[in-house]
């Protein structure tokens, strides 16, 4: 039994690390169509669509690719650790095939007792030669391993200068599409003074929301939950969860990359866009009649408000300043966090009361 869970420890090990340099080698694959797509995006009729896919489809090969990443260094720190620990077993592997190697076949054979001596040397050689065998041809599958994986992780760096160097263009190129873009349908053009007078008058996010929801309401569709959440990303604090100073907000936090795009989570009606006391920018989605959707923490907004956009329209883009190669590949393989990741903070309200946005998404975010 012992020998069958050895066996299946291996067999599994083997499995784990295939399955690394396959979702990294897909991940990367990912990046290259996406590369093809980008090409192909900047003729489309729909260019800010097409741009919006792009930016997406970069974004996931990239998170792919430091999952496929962070599983190719645990395999390879396991197996390094599991190589260090077993070098005096090696060392001794190698000096026995060493003297069985230099050393006459006969020779190896005689013994000095006589006959029954040689008989009995020649039983027990003919036991350990082939289990000798099998750990030199199991140090030499480990280390060819450990050789292609040293190798993947270096392959990786064009990869992801390719796609790092894809996603900014990809970015650029949909910010300029939207700058570019015919104007959208508008509505409650003649709020826009009331909105400012709002703004002069209110000292929170929550002030504001509530004064909005006192503004005629749209005529938006009905809502069909769960939605798709807005920003690839991780849920960093739930709601009503307090932070590290102990404040509480009735909203969720999502720690994204920087410069991830924000899209809208379902077709609705921009109430406000931009600049709002110091959650930096800010968009105000209205997806029905009665309820808000806040977004708070960007550095780029799309639209203006009035503006009505459809479900995956783009919204706006997060601060901070993008990774190179190298960082992006430290952070992978030691498991993230040297870079500061940026925050989104998603706020729900139903007829002027905050609920629990995560209500709303389609998945959990603590993956």
């Amino acid at each position: 039994m012992l020998r069958a869970l050895i066996l299946w420890l291996a067999l599994a090990g083997a499995a784990t690390a295939q399955d690394a340099r396959g979702d990294a080698r897909a991940a990367a694959e990912q990046l290259s169509r996406a590369a093809a797509a980008l090409d192909a995006a900047r003729g489309a009729g729909d260019r800010i669509a097409a741009l919006t896919g792009v930016v997406r489809a970069y974004e996931d090969g990239l998170s792919a690719l430091r999952d496929g990443l962070r599983q190719v260094s645990i395999r390879e720190r396991a197996l390094g650790a599991d190589l260090a620990a077993r070098e005096a077993e090696i060392g001794r592997l190698i000096t026995a095939l060493q003297t069985i190697e230099r050393a006459p076949g006969p020779l190896l054979l005689l013994h000095p007792s006589g006959a029954l001596g040689t008989a009995r040397s020649s039983m027990l050689l003919a036991e350990v030669t082939p289990a000798l065998n099998r750990e030199a041809a199991t140090l030499r599958a480990d280390l060819a391993e450990l050789q292609q994986l040293r190798a993947l992780e270096e392959a990786a760096v064009d990869s992801l200068s390719k796609g790092l160097s894809g996603v900014q263009d990809a970015r650029a190129a949909l910010s300029e599409a939207i700058t570019d873009r015919t104007p959208l349908p508008e509505r409650f053009a003649g709020d826009a003074a009331r909105v400012e007078d709002l703004l002069g008058r209110v000292d929170t996010l929550q002030a504001f929301a509530d004064g909005l929801g006192t503004l005629a309401p749209s005529d938006a569709a009905p809502l069909v939950l769960p939605l798709p959440w807005p920003v690839a990303g991780t849920l960093l604090r739930r709601f009503d969860e307090p932070d590290a100073a102990g404040i509480v907000r009735p909203g969720i936090v999502i720690a994204t990359a920087a410069g991830a795009l924000v899209t809208a989570p379902a077709a609705g009606t921009i109430r406000y866009a931009g600049p709002l006391l110091d959650y930096g920018n800010v968009i105000i989605l209205e997806p029905r009649p009665d309820a808000l959707l806040v977004f708070a923490g960007l550095s780029e907004v799309y639209g203006r408000a009035g503006e009505i956009v459809a479900a995956s329209a783009p919204l706006g883009l997060m601060g901070g300043a993008s990774p190179s190669a190298g960082d992006f590949l430290r952070d992978a393989l030691s498991g993230g966090g040297a870079s500061r990741p940026e925050t989104l903070y998603v706020e729900a309200r139903e007829a002027g009361r905050p609920v629990d946005p995560a209500a709303w998404f389609a998945t959990d975010r603590d993956e």
